[in-house]
């Protein structure tokens, strides 16, 4: 037996159930400038690898929001890394802040420049990915945003045969409603080869 929903009912709240099936997600912890130079970091948890070669990452603005201004305005942002130890802070820079504040500083987020692009890094995110945009979709009430990677930064001490390591990343991720997600429990599998 199952419960069957209709997306396009108004008593169905597709946004919720997606949400809470589509687990767990990521988070683009994004940080962007304002065409003022006002800085906006907020998180988005549609967010995933968009290309291969050239390397490209994608995130989603549910409606239109500060960081899709922005990124529209300056052609620039960089995704940052949420570990365990940020969720805190991640969460509170998703609260409705004006344009005009800067929520790295109302939070108290240490940002730094980054290495390529003319937007800082999350100072404490063990990793970043630099990126210009390459071209933004709208949907519905929504902004699939697709940015060119410019550099990848990984904390050295993450590194372990040049790749990051599960154990140092940490990364938390979004669940459904108010939940999140803890670092994975790792398990392997290796890809079966052709016949």
């Amino acid at each position: 037996m199952r419960t069957v929903f209709d997306p396009t009912d108004p008593d169905t709240n597709a946004y919720d159930l997606l949400t809470s099936i589509v687990v767990p997600r990521p988070i683009a912890w994004v940080t962007s400038l304002g065409a003022d130079g006002i800085g906006n970091l907020a998180p988005h948890s549609f967010f995933n690898v968009a290309c291969q070669r050239p390397a490209m990452i994608s995130f989603t603005s549910v409606g239109r929001k500060d960081t899709l201004r922005n990124v529209l305005a300056t052609e620039f942002f960089v995704v940052n890394l949420v570990s365990e130890e940020l969720a805190e802070l991640a969460n509170a820079s998703s609260a409705p802040f004006g344009p005009e504040v800067d929520e790295a500083s109302s939070v108290g987020v240490r940002l730094e420049p980054s290495e390529v692009v003319p937007v800082p890094r999350v100072a404490g995110s063990p990793t970043s990915i630099e990126c210009r945009l390459h071209s933004s979709i709208k949907l519905g009430n929504s902004h699939l945003v697709i940015g060119e990677v410019k550099a990848i930064t990984v904390r050295s001490d993450a590194l372990t045969d040049g790749r990051p390591t599960m154990e140092a990343l940490r990364p938390v991720s979004r669940l459904g409603r108010d939940e999140w997600g803890h670092s994975p429990e790792v398990f392997r599998l290796e890809r079966p080869r052709r016949p």
